[in-house]
């Protein structure tokens, strides 16, 4: 019997619902996972020292890991209405965060690519100092006036009134009004030499593992509450059901498209190195 491969994914209730079934051995004929949870600033790091077999990252790294490590055409996070917001203490407008501090959970994030292009249309005068905090330090700062704006991802979605912020723009509502794509935030990746066949079996256990997911979504309850972080577990529904879609069963069409487009625009922006022609192809 073949070692466990070892994969790397958030403790976020998308993830852990996601990956539940194949975790716990109950995807038929899928290899097993020898699982670390760790965040996707952790992750992305992960990947672009080429540890792990299978990781869950950010697809603002892919220029960088893509001749290690695949795409995988399932398991990650697309969607609509479910991008990075803009936060400030009080309302404004873009143009107000001329040469202002704003702080950002990772410059390797698809929120800061996001962000990046939005400043580049809505901000002028460009935005000054951008500073690295966790995600969970983002809204605190934000609110003891210790940065003027955050960017945030995740449930802070549903959760930014509680600091009493204004949310002054959102990354995902101008990338889908200037594009007609979805939003590419997270993505599977698994190593080449691993080989085609096995990329290929590793995307079915993926699909299957979804799948299972949303025939039966009390199965993972348990898992994705212990990982959770102290969520509610309302707020752990409503981030399940913003993030897993039918992207993450399949990236399609659409999803190759904004993928690509993502990083095309960020190439241009000089945020990211080209993609090759055929740096997102798999198996």
């Amino acid at each position: 019997m073949s070692d466990p491969l070892k994969i790397a994914y958030s403790p976020c209730p998308n993830d852990t619902f996601v990956f539940h079934a194949w975790a716990h051995g109950k995807v038929p004929g899928a290899p097993a996972l020898d699982v670390t949870f760790a965040d996707i600033d952790i992750t992305n790091g992960m990947a672009e020292r080429g540890e792990g077999d299978i990781l869950k990252v950010s697809y603002a790294v892919l220029p960088w890991v893509l001749e290690e490590y695949a795409l995988l055409p399932c398991g990650g996070a697309l969607g609509r209405g479910c991008g990075p917001l803009v936060l400030t203490r009080e309302p404004g407008e873009a143009k107000d965060l001329t040469g202002k501090t704003v702080a950002v959970p990772s410059e390797r994030s698809t929120a800061y690519l996001l962000f990046r292009l939005w400043a580049a249309d809505e901000v002028p005068g460009g935005v000054g100092e951008v500073t690295v905090l966790p995600f969970d330090e983002i809204m605190p700062a934000v609110r003891d006036g210790r940065v003027d704006a955050g960017l945030v991802i995740h449930e802070a979605r549903f959760t930014y009134q509680n600091y009493g912020l204004s949310c002054l723009a959102d990354m995902g509502e101008h990338w889908e009004h200037t594009t007609g794509l979805p939003i590419p935030l997270g993505a599977i990746i698994a190593k080449r030499s691993l080989g085609a066949e096995r990329l290929r079996e590793l995307a079915a256990a993926a699909r299957t593992s979804v799948r299972m997911a949303w025939d039966d979504t009390e199965a993972s309850r348990a898992y994705v509450l212990e990982h959770a972080q102290e969520m509610d577990p309302a707020v752990a529904d409503q981030h399940i059901g913003l993030y897993v879609n039918e992207f993450t069963a399949d990236l399609g069409e659409d999803g190759y498209a904004a993928v690509r487009g993502l990083l095309t625009r960020a190439a241009a922006e000089g945020l990211v190195p080209p993609l090759g022609r055929d740096a997102l192809s798999f198996g």
